[in-house]
């Protein structure tokens, strides 16, 4: 009977080493593999990158290359293969961690792994860690109070069509949409209509280099950043 090795779901965080859980860290130094994200178009991983100064010294780490598409049957493909290489490592009885930017959990590429496995394997143990997300790095960076008392709080993908982002915006009392990169347009109009667009908050590539703030929409770019999200509440 095989004996499976333990896959970590291990979330760095949105940028800075020093936001990476002691858990996590403590994981990093005694795993045997480290699999990290990245996509085909890029040469190397945002999330290798922040967790090297954790890693292990003579720590193998492995890239898994994904296609940035929404060809489901190219996507399911690069799922399959990767699951495959995971399972293979796993099936030496070997640990390893798979990095994830932000949360594994929250619109985290390891969601899709998590699932492909189980349905290869679903004897693998698996062991997820949070990781402190970009929203929460955001609102720390701006002094941005999230919510507080009986507010609520909506987190919502920017690529979501006009309809979904208004619905949404129209009834929370304070959001966040994730993925503001694509749809500025459509995120313009809603907001705008909601009376919100003046007060947002507009933060990118927190933690990196050319890192903005901006208060309001206004001077934001037409196409900015992949590492872009809104800061949105009612009465700020």
């Amino acid at each position: 009977m095989t004996r499976f090795g333990t896959l970590y779901g291990i979330g760095v965080g949105p940028g800075d080493p020093d936001l990476v859980t002691l858990k996590a860290v403590k994981i990093l130094q005694k795993v045997d593999v480290v699999f990290a994200a990245a996509s085909t178009k890029n040469e190397a991983s945002l999330a290798l990158s922040i967790a090297r100064p954790h890693l292990r010294h003579g720590a193998q780490a492995v890239r898994l290359d994904f296609p940035m598409t929404r060809d489901q049957a190219v996507l399911d493909k690069a799922w399959r293969k990767n699951a495959d290489i995971v399972a293979e490592l796993l099936g030496q009885g070997k640990s390893a961690a798979f990095l994830t930017l932000g949360d594994p959990l929250t619109y985290s590429t390891f969601g899709y792994l998590l699932r492909t496995l189980n349905g290869l394997l679903a004897e693998i143990p698996v062991q997820v860690v949070p990781g402190v997300t970009s929203y929460q790095a955001a609102a720390a960076h701006t002094g941005r109070v999230l919510v507080e008392s009986g507010e609520n709080l909506a987190v919502v993908s920017g690529v979501a069509s006009e309809e979904e982002l208004e619905r949404v915006l129209a009834t929370a009392s304070s959001a966040v949409i994730l993925k503001a990169y694509k749809n500025m347009p459509a995120i313009r109009r809603v907001l705008d209509r909601l009376g919100l667009a003046s007060s947002a908050v507009f933060v990118t590539r927190l933690g990196h280099e050319g890192e903005a703030v901006y208060q309001g929409l206004d001077e934001v770019p037409e196409k900015p950043s992949y590492f872009s999200l809104i800061l949105v509440r009612r009465g700020a």
